[in-house]
């Protein structure tokens, strides 16, 4: 049995898949990135929302707020880009090819792992 989180993917399942485990992996710590992104992005925010508030009086709530969204929107933004390099990191276990290319081995134009388009 190979285990994934909480959950176990029974032998057939992980033969026939042979890089679930480092997808998971990926996948992992992509999220784990995006939630230290929102804990660190929203106290940073609320920080500096304090030591402005001389200049910028916002009530306690509305710098809560602020906080929170500015928090999910960089999280959101980080998990996303991870996100898509796992995807990326599956496509190439599975295939041996780049997302786009035509042929094994071969990179496409994008980014190598980050699926950023020119």
């Amino acid at each position: 049995m190979v285990n994934l989180g909480l959950s176990k993917v029974q032998p057939s399942v992980a033969a026939k898949h042979p890089g679930i485990e480092e997808y998971a992996a990926c996948q992992s710590h992509a999220f784990l990135k995006g939630t230290m992104t929102f804990v660190l992005g929203a106290s940073g925010c609320f920080i500096v929302q304090r030591m402005l508030s001389k200049k910028f009086a916002l009530p306690l709530h509305w710098s809560i707020l602020l906080s929170a969204v500015t928090g999910s929107l960089a999280s959101y933004a980080v998990t996303r880009v991870e996100t898509q390099k796992c995807s990326n990191l599956w496509v190439y276990l599975e295939t041996g090819r780049m997302p786009g290319s035509s042929q094994p081995g071969q990179t496409d134009t994008r980014e190598s792992w980050g699926g950023a388009e020119k």
